[in-house]
Parts: C-alpha cells; sequence; structure tokens
C-alpha cells in the first residue's frame, strides 16, 4: 500500500544513462556525417 508501483530502484541509473546517451549522440552524428557526404553536402558545424 504505501509502495508505488511501476517504479523500482536504479543505484547507478544516472551514469548508464549518460554513457548511453553518449554512444546515441556518437552514431548519430557518424550517421549524419555519412548521409552527408553521400549526398555531396558539407555536414553542418
Amino acid at each position: 500500500m504505501g509502495k508505488k508501483t511501476g517504479q523500482t530502484p536504479r543505484p547507478k541509473g544516472g551514469q548508464n544513462r549518460e554513457d548511453r546517451l553518449k554512444a546515441a549522440l556518437k552514431a548519430n552524428i557518424a550517421r549524419r556525417k555519412a548521409q552527408a557526404k553521400a549526398r555531396g553536402k558539407k555536414p553542418e558545424e
């Protein structure tokens, strides 16, 4: 009754989330650069 449902304790959730975000950002940038190169345009930066 006193416990909220759907929430589980995550001891190191913040660090893991940051690692996943960094990896996703790096992959996204690499993919965008590859797409821009294939189109023959400069990447936006």
